[in-house]
């Protein structure tokens, strides 16, 4: 770095040199020898536009980011604990940015740097829009748009020597806002960073045009933590992460646990976290999302008691291959998960055994009281795999054993098909079907990939069960012993809702399942009409019906404050119509519907793909199938058919797959490099333009050169717009009834406006370029007043050059200009 700065120092030096006493002398005169012929001097050289080029400064790594909540009713404390790396070969410096949650209240603040305490400024959200709005303006990247609207805190932060480290802490305590008993928790995950000090306090370059410095993405976390205590004075209800999975723990009624962990992350999306508490013995909680004019969604989340007062008293008859296949080391886990059920039956409870092979035995002829599971202990150590697969006789068997009034939970257990007694899948089935009641609950299991997927799926779901598989080398006990766990203590069954004068339909999941202690269930759907309404929750409780009344459920006419919920029905009713299209065969109409969903909403299908760039659209065209990924993994770019295979790898994986999609708690991952989620809306980007999926094709688009005041009034007039004009710096959006398109340069022709019939929409006027105010830090915008835009008009396209009465610069001043932006670029 010294030989650099010693080099252009003396080719400054030479510079000046070759410039001071030329410049008199021709500004004199200079007499040429006697017989020489002087040269003409040069005609005047155009200007030359200023240099422009944007540079794409490198950022601090972060080596860990360690985050804690503590939660006591609504008031949050967080703390943060971030380490920053600088794995250049040069210092950084820079100026840490944090944008606060959106409507946080905020009452105290404090930074601490490498263990001391930081001075640094909490901005209010008026003067951070106004550096938000001046750092898109001067550098001409929209990315700090999603941060309108929010306050700040920003802090100078000293050079980080190469391969050097600065830990930054951070902590602060807001009152969190709670509608209907919901309590709402978000941390900026993807805000806290160090952005480079040329972007935040751009410096003048006298002379030359300034330097473009593009936002940097969200720095890598090498380590991430989250952890959040919850305590409440009432019972804890519901707790629930929409954009994370999260390990919820409950040490009693009025405490839980939240924890998230990954690693080597880029953050695209903030933490969210919900929980409610209220008295009572099951909790209901209602989220919406809703915009103006259209249907609404919905999320119930219903929570029963950690432990419950009263269990349902249940019968379980386990269902366990023996066959040859099942010798070794499955056949110790089975016989170990067997037992593990066995111990952990309620005293009310009833249980049996069948063994299968080429024949079936049971433990009793009948189902036998909890308390003599003791006495079934030494028939299980003595299973022993050997001969062939009954399945269609262990299951009848099972099934026969049934004897009302109560839950019948059949859990069975195989690793083969059938290949004794009825073979044929459909007659398996179709004898299921016959010989199940109401009262029937079968959850199976599938041990590696020789297994009838098809068969298992069919049979769990139409017994309001489930399936799950067990791949190669992953433990049968701990699988078979967490679900267990899950459903050991029933405390409602045959579960309904009742909304009362508000019509709800595309509930998902379909049917409702039973409601176990200490699991919530969560329901998705769609609604019409508003007001409040009183939802009611009916069950079997012992064979007893069962109501529980909410009143002043609020569905409101319009309602932002859920965003994920689209996607996250849309991901549910995708899984729902994949599952009918595999077990009941393809058709036209449910392939149709699972296009529109898929392409509105970004969800990976078999029959759509966002990873390939196809000319004229991102999407992949209806009757194009796609292979289907597993759940939160990106789909393969190579095409290639739905799984039709009733068993095998394949069959496994198409179901574990489409099993995630119907059973998910969060919207399926979406972001890719050719899409971006943001909110409800997903924008795909089609020949260089990221594009809203809910753009009509051959609705007038009103252009907005990006930057103008034009594109600032319509933030005013559309503050929700913010986040989706952060995709980039060439938008089109859908904001009500008319469309925009934002464009990287200002337009030189007139273009048509949006003529909503409904609701008419404001139209923009791009305002004349202004040279970037140079300043050594950042300015603020001016404060507008929020109204109507008038008529787009054409405006010139700027010259490139100096201003008309300067001169033109000549080569020493260009070489100047050259070597001062090289001390620009790397000295600040």
């Amino acid at each position: 770095m010294n030989t650099i700065v010693r080099l252009l120092l003396i080719l400054l030096v030479g510079l000046g040199t070759l410039a001071g006493p030329a410049g008199p002398a021709l500004a004199q005169g200079f007499e040429p020898p006697v017989g020489v012929t002087p040269v003409p001097p040069r005609p005047p050289q155009p200007p030359m536009p200023p240099i422009r080029m944007p540079i794409i400064m490198p950022t601090p790594e972060v080596k860990y980011q360690r985050v804690e909540v503590s939660i006591d009713g609504q008031v949050a404390t967080t703390r943060i604990d971030q380490l920053f790396v600088n794995t250049s070969s040069f210092p950084m410096e820079g100026v840490y940015l944090f944008p606060l949650p959106e409507d946080a209240a905020i009452s105290s603040f404090d930074m601490y740097v490498d263990g001391q305490r930081w001075q640094g400024e909490l901005l209010p959200k008026e003067k951070a829009r106004q550096i938000y709005e001046s750092i898109v303006r001067q550098q001409r990247d929209p990315a700090l748009l999603e941060y309108v609207g929010r306050a700040a805190f920003q802090a100078r932060i000293f050079p980080i020597p190469p391969q050097g480290e600065r830990r930054i802490q951070l902590e602060y305590v807001q009152v969190l806002p709670a509608d209907a008993g919901v309590v709402h928790y978000v941390y900026p995950l993807k805000s806290p960073r160090i952005l480079p000090r040329e972007i935040v306090e751009p410096t003048p370059c006298l002379g030359c045009a300034p330097q473009v410095f593009p936002m940097p993405p969200a720095p890598l976390i090498r380590e991430l933590t989250i952890h959040a205590a919850l305590k409440a004075a009432q019972p804890i209800k519901a707790v629930y992460s929409p954009s994370h999975e999260v390990a919820v723990t409950r040490p009693s009624e009025r405490q839980a646990d939240v924890s998230y962990e990954a690693s080597n992350v880029r953050p695209d999306k903030d933490f969210d976290l919900y929980y409610s508490f209220a008295p009572g013995d099951i909790g209901l909680s209602l989220l919406t999302y809703r915009e103006k004019g259209q249907d609404g969604f919905f999320l119930l989340l219903i929570a029963p008691p950690v432990q419950a007062p009263a269990a349902v008293d249940k019968d379980v008859v386990f269902v366990l291959d023996i066959s040859g296949s099942m010798q070794g080391q499955k056949m110790e886990q089975a016989r170990a998960a067997l037992e593990y059920v066995l111990d952990r039956l309620n005293p009310g409870d009833r249980f049996n055994i069948v063994a299968f092979n080429s024949a079936v035995s049971t433990y009793a002829d009948t189902l036998r009281p909890a308390s003599e599971k003791a006495q079934a202990i030494p028939f299980v150590r003595g299973l022993q795999a050997a001969g062939g697969t009954n399945i269609h006789d262990a299951l009848q068997a099972a099934l026969g054993m049934a004897q009302g009034g109560r839950p019948h939970v059949i859990i069975f257990l195989t690793d083969g098909l059938p290949t004794v007694g009825v073979t044929q899948t459909n007659a398996i089935i179709d004898g299921v079907v016959k010989a199940s009641t109401k009262d029937v609950r079968l959850f199976a299991f599938g041990v590696g990939d020789d297994v009838n997927a098809f068969m298992l799926d069919t049979i769990a779901q139409r017994d309001r069960g489930v399936s799950d598989y067990i791949r190669p080398g992953q433990d049968i006990q701990g699988t078979v012993a967490r679900f267990y766990e899950k459903i050991s203590t029933p405390v409602l069954t045959d579960l309904k809702l009742d909304t009362g004068a508000i019509k709800v339909e595309d509930v998902y999941p379909q049917p409702l399942p039973d409601l176990y202690a200490g699991n919530q269930l969560v329901v998705v759907g769609r609604y019409r009409g508003e007001g409040a309404a009183t939802v009611t929750l009916k069950g079997l409780v012992n064979g007893q019906e069962k109501a529980y009344a909410y009143a002043d459920q609020s569905f409101p006419a319009a309602s932002a404050s859920a965003a994920f919920l689209p996607r996250l029905w849309a991901t549910r009713k995708v899984g729902y119509l994949l599952n009918q299209i595999r077990l009941n065969g393809q058709n036209k109409e449910l392939v149709d519907e699972v296009v529109a969903l898929a392409t509105r909403y970004g969800i990976a299908t078999p029959y759509t793909s966002f990873l390939v760039q196809e000319k004229g659209g991102a999407v992949t065209p209806p009757g194009t199938p796609r292979p289907l990924p597993a759940q939160g993994m990106p789909a393969p770019a190579m095409p290639a058919p739905m799984p039709t295979a009733q068993s095998g790898a394949a069959a496994v994986q198409a179901s574990r797959a489409i099993e995630g999609l119907r059973q998910a708690d969060k919207a399926a991952d979406a972001s890719t490099q050719e899409q971006k989620v943001v909110g409800a809306r997903v924008f795909v980007l089609r020949d260089g333009v990221w594009t809203d999926t809910t753009y009509k094709q051959g609705t007038p688009l009103t252009d907005v050169p990006f930057g103008s005041d034009g594109y600032f009034r319509l933030l005013d007039r559309y503050p929700e717009a913010a986040q989706y004009l952060a995709v980039g710096d060439r938008v089109i959006v859908a904001l009500d009834g008319a469309a925009y398109r934002v464009t990287a340069e200002v337009s030189a022709q007139p273009v048509a406006t949006a003529t909503p019939t409904a609701t008419p929409a404001a139209t923009v006027t791009p305002a004349p370029t202004r040279q970037p105010p140079a300043t050594a830090t950042a300015t603020p915008a001016p404060t507008r007043t929020p109204g109507p835009a008038p008529t787009v008009e054409p405006t010139p396209r700027p010259q490139a050059g100096p201003p008309p009465d300067s001169a033109a610069p000549g080569l020493l001043e260009v070489v100047a200009r050259w070597i001062a932006d090289i001390f620009h670029s790397l000295f600040g």
